[in-house]
């Protein structure tokens, strides 16, 4: 046994988490930890790495196991290059080669028993370098590196110029290399592109060690997971087996116990209606009495509430001008030598939808700006259309201060309290959330809040950047379906093929654009 939970519960403020939940990790156990946005996924890892106290219940580590967290809201240190951050992965390694520096350097004044043991000490400090492949370290960064698409990025590049995909990549490189005993990986391919998606889909096929993944992409989640948990009204429950796998059991078991309910409100109802007709009659009180009984001990099954299933409906403005938006040897950057891509001639018309792919870091992100006039391009130009009403879905926002409510009225002035409280609801919010802070939501329901500003708005051409990152497998069902029936145009960025092809009708692969190597 690997980690040991008992008896955990949680909560915030008057809002429940856990009730009493129990998790076991065993050794090359490769764990899928599901559940809806907001269900507790990333409270458990931070309880069970100690950032968190759990109200109750203990958790237990095996003596010397060497856990490595992924954390969504991780912060880098300004000063650091990227280099310095992949190097720290050894940084235990560095402190031994210094301690043995030191060794050596008192060997030329030491006696000679005092040589020995210092010989055989930095004998076997030696060797563990050797293990730990201390000499070939340089090799091993550019190869994750690379791997992950950051050698490009540059290593020297200070970690506060980089963008919050580029980030997260830099600290999974820099975890991959720290080969800890246990990955804990919080939805580690919301910003990775399909290459490194797959370059890590085989890295952790091959991983001997256990791990425990949160992840929302069921594709990625069936390839490399061999147990499922799954987190729902406050429990924990453990499934053999992938997603695919899980989910035949728990709608068979959730079937069963719907059945289970229909058959005992019917015995309910008769027992009721027997008791109620014959409790008067002298001839049959002691059956009604035996019946009251059965009932007073019946062990009532109880449904869990059905969690709120969100409805998108974007809301279309008048038809705009035929032209979307013309690109003139448009080129994106952000210094004047150091071009992202070659001149692009782009032309988008009045309903097209397109999906922009390509690997992190090439600029997708730069274009959806340009394109908007948010950002200046290096040259060129992009000219907006006419009758446009744009609505655009940022990758990553700063979180507010602001509780939900709050936050929808800051757009929307003129809603009622009522109006506010139903547009997030229809989001698939509960008025918990709803009534909560934006800063202590998870990301898939903070993303649910920024969307609920978009589909209040009319628009007739939206452009969206990784929208279905943090969205849970609901969430981006509806979201997939609400795209299809839009009238207007669709510009999205995103990584998750499944997600766009139904939606699309053409690609444009900005690596057909860019300056840089791979």
């Amino acid at each position: 046994m690997i980690l040991d939970v008992k008896h955990l519960t949680h909560g915030f403020g008057d809002r429940a988490i856990f009730h009493d939940v129990s998790f076991r990790l065993l050794k090359g156990e490769h764990i899928g930890l599901i559940g809806a946005n907001g269900e507790g996924k990333s409270t458990f890892l931070n309880i069970v790495t100690g950032n968190l106290q759990p109200d109750e219940g203990t958790v237990e580590w095996a003596k010397n196991v060497r856990a490595g967290y992924l954390d969504q809201h991780t912060v880098l240190k300004a000063g650091m290059s990227i280099g310095d951050v992949l190097r720290s992965a050894f940084s235990f390694l560095y402190n031994m080669e210094q301690e043995m520096n030191q060794m050596f350097e008192k060997m030329g004044e030491a006696n000679e028993t005092e040589l020995a043991r210092l010989m055989e000490e930095t004998g076997t400090i030696q060797e563990l370098l050797d293990q730990h492949d201390f000499y070939v370290i340089d090799a091993k960064v550019e190869e994750v590196a690379r791997a992950l698409g950051i050698q490009e990025l540059g290593l020297d590049t200070d970690v506060t110029e980089l963008s919050g995909g580029q980030r997260t990549k830099v600290l999974l490189a820099k975890l991959l290399l720290e080969k800890p005993d246990i990955l804990l990986l919080d939805e580690p391919t919301n910003y990775l592109d399909e290459n490194h998606i797959e370059w890590l889909k085989r890295y952790l096929l091959d991983y001997e060690n256990a791990f425990i993944l949160i992840s929302h992409d069921i594709p990625f989640l069936n390839s490399v997971v061999n147990i499922i948990y799954h987190m729902e009204h406050q429990e924990l429950n453990r499934y053999v087996g992938d997603y695919d796998k899980f989910m035949e059991v728990y709608e068979m078991k959730k079937s069963q116990l719907e059945a289970a309910y229909k058959r005992q409100q019917k015995e309910i109802e008769d027992l009721k209606d027997f008791v109620a007709r014959n409790k008067a009659r002298v001839a049959t009180r002691n059956m009604a009495m035996s019946r009251q009984k059965k009932l007073d001990k019946m062990e009532v099954i109880e449904l869990a509430a059905e969690r709120p299933k969100p409805e998108f409906f974007f809301r279309n403005a008048r038809a705009s001008g035929k032209v979307v938006f013309e690109t003139e040897d448009l080129v994106l950057g952000y210094e004047k030598d150091r071009p992202l891509s070659k001149p692009m001639n782009l032309r988008m018309e009045r309903g097209e939808k397109i999906a922009i792919a390509g690997t992190n870091g090439i600029g997708k992100t730069t274009f959806l700006k340009s394109v908007l006039g948010l950002i200046q391009p290096l040259s060129g130009k992009a000219q907006l259309g006419d009758y446009l009403y744009p609505g655009y879905f940022e990758q990553e926002m700063p979180a507010s201060e602001r509780n939900c409510i709050e936050e929808i009225w800051e757009t929307f002035p003129s809603f009622s309290q009522y109006e506010v409280r139903s547009a997030l609801a229809k989001c698939g919010l509960t008025t918990k959330h709803i009534e909560s802070k934006i800063k202590v939501l998870s990301g898939g329901e903070q993303a649910k809040v920024r969307l609920c500003k978009l589909l209040n708005v009319e628009t007739n051409v939206l452009l969206l950047d990784e929208p279905t990152n943090h969205l849970d497998v609901d969430a981006k069902e509806e979201l997939k379906r609400a795209l299809k029936e839009y009238k207007g145009a669709i510009l999205l960025v995103c990584h998750e093929s499944e997600f766009y092809q139904d939606v699309v009708k053409q690609i444009w692969n900005m690596e057909e654009y860019s300056l840089l190597q791979y």
